[in-house]
């Protein structure tokens, strides 16, 4: 693999001495006929063999020397606009992300190869070509983990950031336009055997070694809910049982994880989000970008229809995420008191893979229901996301801030996010949106030209 100065040594020796510019104006001379090849070369200071070429068709003129491009100019131009969009709205990419979403811009130009050609050769050319317009930043590596007490600026800057969002897209009192979506996964119950009294002394299984499903849920700051995504792991259960019993209109998927990855994402938001969201626009879609990676495609369509995607800062979901806040802990509650999990020792209603469906829609009647919709409400104002709150998280959850500036004061240019128009189609390479998430990679992020 070539290393950066191996690529800063070539690059001196082949940089060329000559102008575009030069070459056409020494094309233009010789066509007419007032010098010959070897006279405007001298003249121009242009290499003779490639006015050569030029003259006689065999280069186009105004083409780049060197290897075809991977990528077109304009698919790289929109990789830039990409890049900036996704930082300013919360989700700076890594090298790796970059590097996948150009890939797949290559695989729609060349549809029959099976790999992308890009690579770390690719990579460090494509930095060297849009120095002026990204930059590449370590990643803030302040905190490691879930914890219980989160950064007081992160918190700060989501909520400022949310709030030029929601005052730039006129969307302060449309609160069925504000959605937010989240996962929660849900244990299935297991069946009590009766064993000989010396057997239950032995290895009991934890409850995290059982089998799980996990459910995406949206809903609105007024209550109003997207129809649920229950996701299987490993493979979906037999039959079509499960599609039938379960909670009308709900979307089925599968992982190997069971939880919500890139391509899940983008067949829950293609094809439900779209399709069960307010026909109103804008909207205004709040999740947690860093558990479920979204696509190039996603981006795209999101911004044709006019949904802006905002990403929460990691880590503070748990104070932060409105569901995660009200509707989950009471969702769990009723699933829990549904399998016999923390109940009495006589329960012993075990859950399938099958049943899930069926069971999780008794339990969702809930969110459906007066006291639900009063959760879904109330767990947004605990995040002060609606109405529109800096104050409403709670002190004690927050470390101090670290910044010279004020916490409460909007960020500096050299931040996260920036003040003007964060929803804009285009990149601003007037003003810097440097990213600071994902720990421990490199993060692309719009800077100033």
């Amino acid at each position: 693999m070539p290393s950066r100065n191996h690529l800063d040594k070539v690059g001196r020796k082949k940089k060329k001495k000559w102008t575009e510019e030069a070459m056409e104006r020494a094309l233009i001379e010789v066509k007419s006929g007032r010098c010959t090849v070897r006279q405007a070369a001298k003249e121009f200071a242009v290499p003779k063999s490639s006015l050569g070429d030029r003259v006689s068709g065999r280069v186009t003129p105004g083409s780049r020397s060197g290897p075809a491009q991977l990528i077109t100019s304009a698919d790289e131009e929109l990789l830039v606009e990409f890049s900036v969009y996704m930082s300013k709205h919360g989700f700076p990419l890594t090298k790796q992300q970059l590097v996948s979403f150009a890939s797949s811009l290559y695989k729609r130009q060349h549809r029959r190869v099976a790999f992308s050609k890009l690579g770390q050769t690719w990579w460090l050319n494509f930095r060297k070509r849009q120095e002026k317009n990204i930059t590449i930043q370590p990643a803030d590596n302040a905190v490691r983990g879930r914890t219980t007490c989160v950064r007081k600026e992160a918190v700060d800057q989501f909520l400022h950031l949310l709030s030029t969002v929601v005052d730039a897209r006129g969307l302060r009192d449309k609160p069925h336009q504000i959605l937010n979506c989240n996962e929660a996964g849900f244990q299935l119950g297991r069946k009590r055997v009766i064993l000989p009294k010396s057997a239950s002394l032995g290895h009991k299984p934890t409850p995290g070694s059982r089998d799980h499903i996990s459910v995406l849920a949206c809903f609105s700051a007024a209550g109003e809910e997207i129809p649920p995504f229950i996701i299987y792991s490993k493979a979906y259960p037999g039959g079509v049982c499960y599609k039938t019993q379960g909670p009308p209109n709900a979307l089925y998927g599968w992982s190997d994880s069971g939880y919500i990855n890139s391509d899940l994402f983008k067949k829950w938001f293609l094809k439900h989000f779209l399709l069960h969201a307010p026909k109103e626009r804008p909207l205004l879609l709040i999740f947690d970008g860093h558990k479920s990676p979204i696509n190039l495609e996603v981006v795209e369509t999101a911004r044709s229809e006019d949904v802006v995607l905002l990403c929460l800062p990691p880590h503070c979901s748990h104070i932060l995420q409105p569901l995660d806040a009200g509707l989950f802990v009471l969702l769990k509650q009723r699933f829990a008191a549904l399998t016999g999990d923390g109940c009495a020792p006589d329960a012993h209603f075990a859950v399938s893979k099958k049943e899930f469906s069926g069971v999780f829609k008794g339990t969702y009647q809930l969110a459906k229901e007066v006291e639900g919709v009063s959760i879904v409400k109330e767990g947004y104002r605990k995040c002060g996301i609606y109405p529109l709150n800096h104050f409403a998280v709670d002190e004690g959850h927050l470390m101090p801030s670290h910044s010279t500036r004020p916490a409460t004061g909007p960020p500096s240019d050299n931040e996260v996010h920036n003040e003007g128009d964060v929803t804009a189609a285009g990149p601003s390479l007037s003003t810097s949106a440097q990213g600071v998430h994902n720990e421990g990679e490199l993060t692309a992020a719009g800077s100033s030209s």
